[in-house]
């Protein structure tokens, strides 16, 4: 049982680094030297990200607005770390323009008083090309 020698030296491509943790805030960005002279981008600090709404097939560049759960731990949503599978609440205002640009409905509203102002809306402006899911 005694001590044997090293097969080999570590070498530089087994290399790791350590995790980012990046935080909400203020974009701040960071370049990372790679194997060959490559460079990536280590995202240390984050206040936007492209979020998509999936049952509407719609994508766009919100703010993020807090971190509301993580499954890891309660200190990543105490120091707003952002990971993946982290629940963030994002703003809404891109998703409710383009909704009510493509539908004619504005979210915001409930039941029938919604459905009677955008009507009015809608007699005042000139007609807009719409979805043919809301005209049939």
């Amino acid at each position: 049982g005694g001590r044997r020698n090293i097969h080999q030296k570590k070498r530089k491509y087994e290399m790791g680094r350590p995790s980012a943790l990046c935080k909400l805030g203020a974009k701040r960005v960071r370049p990372v030297r790679c194997r060959g002279g490559n460079m990536k981008y280590r995202g240390l600090r984050v206040d936007a990200g492209n979020f998509a709404w999936g049952s509407e097939n719609c994508t766009k560049k919100v703010r993020l607005l807090d971190v509301v759960y993580n499954a890891t731990s309660n200190e990543l949503v105490r120091t707003k770390t952002l990971t993946k599978n982290t629940i963030v609440q994002i703003d809404a205002q891109p998703y409710l323009q383009w909704y009510s640009k493509k539908y004619g409905v504005d979210l915001r509203k409930k039941g029938k008083k919604g459905a009677a102002a955008a009507a009015a809306k809608d007699a005042e402006v000139p007609e807009e090309k719409k979805s043919r899911h809301v005209i049939f």
